[in-house]
């Protein structure tokens, strides 16, 4: 089964309407956006204070820990605060491992969220054998802990959010169906058949990673799953832990855009390691491209897909120098709208760094492949790892300048003779392709620049055909955003549509037009985009919780620090976790973890492992970086 009826057009998921207090989600209803607090829910006046600057901010849903039934008590206070101060929006009760407290919650508030990977079992790591037999016990055991809090929902007309988290699968899950999105969904549908077997169907479910290739290949599943089953729940959306600026934005956009882009989706929340209401502004641009979709035109899919949407296998293609086959996917710049004269300083944005007193170029590790530069011209030495793209006319006079290469189109690919015997280019449009076929197949050392004027669905479209035509040409992915001018609205835009893609396997390179997009940041929102699809990584990343009342330290601040020390040591994963709640789960994919585990007390693990414990807080940084060298991990940074 497909997770799509079609999968070349927008269309919005069916769902079943769930009413949380005076907010509707799901069904015709529109996409939701929410967040959640990161002060103490026992300070009442703090908590109540930061939900109104949510509010205020768009935050249609507050959602608030409760880690023990005194703080589950405590949200009548912090709602009869806001409710007096004119605010009618639903408070949602975030429930790890206390059924008590979720039960308190529920006599008070409008929507409780569990995990049910924390919310019977206790998490220690431990592979355990199950028979078919004892699994059943297992799940018996499961329903009566669950039941009370469903009947409990039920009664007084509270909905409720089933939460599972790629790092805080349970014990007996792991054990059974292993660290894999269909475990996550598994982790779900137990709890879901409880829900449909009392009757409740007031249920919003989400699949949450820090991982957005997992993310979204759970949600996939989860809804095929829910098909089988005739289930019908809204999805809420969320990349968990995605950090801070602009990774943080680009990593949430791959995974809650590649989704929506399919229809799936009905609330989303972008989990940054920033203010909450920072977060707001974010979620909004992202669902605001779905209030009116445009219409594209692309003709119904009919047999079997090409390609699995449930598991990642990059598209074989052929090298043509270091493009397609095993090569990492290229960048390449676009400076063909570049006002002035190219000269070395013209690179400097694009990570090579001229030095006029050594005659050198200096490369940083986010250094672009290619520069295409249109009809201009440079007259220097460039460095040794960057090829030059120009159109085709304006190569034959440059052609014989080591490393340039020329770009035809459709209607100078017949007409110029003379092509390159290293590496040419061909621009051509996704819906251009299927009436080309015959062309590609003859083209010798050629790299496609799949262009796409309107939706992702153009080029997912090309993708599928190249596949079923057995054609292994390599494909450069380009999107045009050349009437863009806001940085944030554009590098969410380029990480939804070039994300979705990488995602399935389809892509050996990325390109951009966007004139009005200072190149800094389109090449970092590249390179940002690839390594959020761990398709090339180029940087280190930070596994970092947004944080939560739970929260132990100031998350911000710590993970600048840790950030500042750190951010040289290229495809290490480092998870900074603001509680034990969210510690060693969460981070399961992190190579070292900092964690929060009593008052200016912290845990450093080794992946999954304690190493160190009840490290003072003001010690801790220096403490991660001694066990990041004792492992062999670490290399001291380039003074530059």
């Amino acid at each position: 089964m497909l997770y799509v009826k079609n999968i070349f057009k927008y269309q919005r998921r069916k769902t079943n309407l769930v009413q949380v207090g005076t907010l509707s989600i799901g069904s015709d209803a529109p996409i939701r956006v929410q967040s959640m607090t990161t002060t103490d829910t026992m300070d009442t006046e703090g908590s109540i204070a930061q939900s109104i600057r949510m509010i205020e901010a768009g935050c249609e849903l507050v959602r608030l820990t409760a880690p023990s039934k005194k703080e589950a008590e405590n949200l009548a206070h912090i709602q009869a605060g806001i409710r007096q101060q004119g605010y009618d929006t639903p408070l949602v009760a975030d429930i790890h491992f206390t059924p008590n407290a979720a039960e308190a919650a529920a006599k008070i508030i409008d929507k409780v969220r569990i995990n049910p990977g924390n919310y019977v079992d206790k998490k220690k790591f431990e592979e355990i054998a199950y028979t078919a037999d004892t699994y059943q016990e297992e799940l018996l055991r499961i329903a009566e802990r669950f039941t009370p809090l469903v009947l409990l929902c039920k009664s007084r007309g509270v909905a409720m959010r089933i939460g599972t988290n790629h790092g805080s699968l349970s014990d007996r899950i792991m054990s059974y169906y292993g660290d894999t999105p269909q475990g996550m969904v598994e982790s779900a549908m137990e709890f879901l058949r409880i829900c449909q077997k009392n009757d409740y169907h007031n249920v919003v479910i989400s699949m949450k990673s820090s991982n957005p290739l997992v993310m979204v290949q759970a949600y996939r599943l989860l809804v095929v799953a829910m098909d089988k089953e005739n289930m019908h729940y809204p999805l809420h959306l969320g990349v968990t832990e995605a950090g801070d600026g602009e990774d943080g934005r680009i990593k949430s956009a791959v995974g809650i855009g590649a989704l929506l882009e399919d229809g799936i989706g009905d609330t989303i929340r972008v989990s940054l390691t920033e203010d909450p209401e920072k977060e707001i502004p974010v979620a909004q641009k992202l669902v605001a491209r779905y209030e009116n979709p445009k219409e594209i035109s692309i003709a119904d899919f009919q047999g079997e897909l090409p390609y699995n949407p449930y598991e990642y296998k990059r598209r074989e293609t052929f090298a043509v120098q270091n493009i397609g086959a095993k090569h990492v996917p290229v960048v390449m710049a676009n400076l063909s709208h570049y006002p002035n004269k190219i000269t070395p300083a013209s690179f400097f944005s694009l990570g090579y760094h001229y030095s006029v007193p050594t005659d050198k170029w200096n490369l940083a590790e986010q250094a672009c492949d290619y520069v295409y530069l249109g009809d201009k011209e440079i007259h220097f030495d460039i460095p040794g790892s960057l090829g030059i793209l120009q159109n085709a006319e304006t190569w034959l006079k440059n052609k014989h300048k080591d490393r340039h290469y020329p770009i035809f189109n459709l209607q100078n690919v017949h007409s110029l003779a003379e092509k390159s015997d290293v590496l040419n280019f061909l621009f051509i449009q996704g819906q251009e392709l299927e009436q080309n076929l015959d062309l590609l197949k003859s083209l010798k050392n050629f790299v496609l620049i799949l262009q796409a004027e309107q939706s992702m669905f153009e080029q997912r479209r090309a993708y599928i055909t190249l596949l079923l035509q057995n054609l292994k040409i390599p494909v450069v992915l380009h999107r045009n955003y050349a009437n863009m001018e806001d940085v944030e609205t554009f590098q969410l835009y380029a990480s939804t549509d070039l994300g979705a893609l990488l995602l399935d396997g389809f892509g050996d390179g990325v390109m951009l037009e966007a004139p009005k997009i200072p190149q800094q940041v389109q090449n970092s929102t590249l390179f940002g985009i690839l390594q959020a699809t761990r398709t090339r990584i180029s940087k280190t990343e930070y596994i970092a919780c947004p944080s939560c009342g739970r929260t132990l330290f100031d998350l911000q601040e710590t993970t600048a620090k840790i950030r500042a020390k750190t951010s040289h040591l290229k495809g290490l994963k480092i998870g900074i976790m603001g509680c034990i709640v969210n510690g060693p789960g969460e981070m399961a994919d992190a190579d070292y973890g900092y964690v929060g585990t009593g008052n200016g007390v912290i845990t450093l693990y080794k992946q999954k492992t304690v190493v160190q414990k009840n490290v003072p807080e003001a010690e801790a940084v220096q403490a991660l970086i001694n066990l990041i060298k004792q492992h062999g991990d670490w290399i001291e940074p380039k003074i530059s």
